[in-house]
């Protein structure tokens, strides 16, 4: 009876210094597992040692592989590139800073061997983690729940978790270029279950995750899974006409009574900024559908693989070039045959 084969997915920028102690912990974990595992490392063009640290380790391992992209294309495409190439009957998502524990690992097969095609690892508790950093995931959060409809999101975020054979070719058949992955997973409706645990400090290193790259991450969710702005715009559409018709009956009756009509530059202005700051934001929300359908139509690829550590070593040549011939000085040895302009 063949062995379980368990594929560790990790997405990795500027993680040289956490890979080795990551890789420490996942063996001696899954040791202690009746299965096979291997590990799958994507480089997102780290401007460190990541991809060197990991030709090192994958030399020693036979079941280490790791990717390195051509250009930094996000921790969500790293998780494409990663599910795409594994072989497993299931596959684990973990970061590489340490954060989220490969001890928690055997309890996501537990809930996988009840039956679950989707297991999260919820945050119970984030250690070391700043308050803008919980404020900003709670609202996202909340966002994603209530205002785009994905019920079944954990309330306290999850970026740690397990999928079914099943569950990995239902997220890999969707090639969008701008999704969140973690949205997609909890969309696309399969039976889930949650464990929970304690994030932990990181312990080396410094988060890529910055401001640019969270707010990126929320308008591709709400874009990519409603199209409530969309409506919300429609409806302050309406108001606002609803509003001008108001005040132009007004306007209209005040001149049938003989009454002088609202005078007053401010409340003008205030009106047009008002109605034009709206339209202003209207036309950004369509931008962000718009961008997002032209990026669709390009069909370009998510992710560009520069090199892998099962590459063979890249061929030397010996390539003589041959040296353009000197430059050619004219002789002085005819100058008098040309006689001078001057007397």
């Amino acid at each position: 009876m063949n062995k379980l084969l368990l594929s560790v997915i990790t997405p990795a920028f500027n993680e040289e210094a956490n890979l080795p102690l990551l890789h420490a912990r996942i063996e001696r974990v899954l040791s202690t597992l009746d299965l096979d595992w291997e590990w799958l490392v994507i480089d997102d063009h780290s401007r460190d040692g990541t991809f060197a640290v990991m030709q090192a380790l994958a030399a020693q391992h036979p079941n280490v592989r790791a990717f390195r992209f051509a250009r930094n294309s996000g921790s969500h495409a790293a998780i494409t590139c990663g599910l795409e190439h594994a072989q497993g009957d299931c596959a684990v998502v973990l970061a590489a800073d340490l954060q989220d524990p490969p001890e928690t690992i055997p309890a996501l097969l537990q809930e996988w061997q009840k039956g679950a095609q989707v297991v999260w690892a919820v945050r119970a508790k984030r250690e070391g983690e700043s308050r803008r950093n919980l404020v900003f995931a709670r609202i996202y959060y909340w966002i994603m729940r209530h205002f785009v409809g994905i019920k079944n999101m954990a309330d306290s975020g999850a970026d740690f978790f397990l999928l079914d054979r099943q569950a990995v070719k239902a997220v890999t058949a969707y090639k969008e270029q701008n999704v969140s992955i973690l949205a997609l997973i909890s969309w696309i409706g399969l039976p889930q279950a949650s464990v929970y645990y304690t994030k932990q400090p990181r312990l080396y290193g410094k988060s890529g995750w910055n401001l640019e790259k969270k707010l990126k991450l929320v308008i591709d969710s709400i874009t990519s899974f409603t199209y409530q702005p969309v409506r919300l715009m429609s409806y302050v559409g309406v108001l606002l006409a609803l509003l001008g018709f108001v005040y132009a009956f007004i306007v209209i009756l005040n001149a049938f009574i003989n009454r002088a009509a609202p005078e007053g530059w401010t409340s003008l202005m205030v009106v047009v900024l008002l109605v034009g700051g709206v339209q202003m934001m209207m036309m950004g929300v369509l931008g962000e559908y718009l961008w997002r359908a032209l990026d669709e139509a390009r069909n370009r690829p998510r992710y560009i693989i520069e090199r892998t550590t099962q590459d063979p070593p890249r061929k030397t040549f010996s390539l003589r070039i041959p040296q353009e011939p000197a430059s050619h000085t004219p002789s002085n040895e005819n100058a008098d045959a040309f006689p001078s302009s001057t007397a």
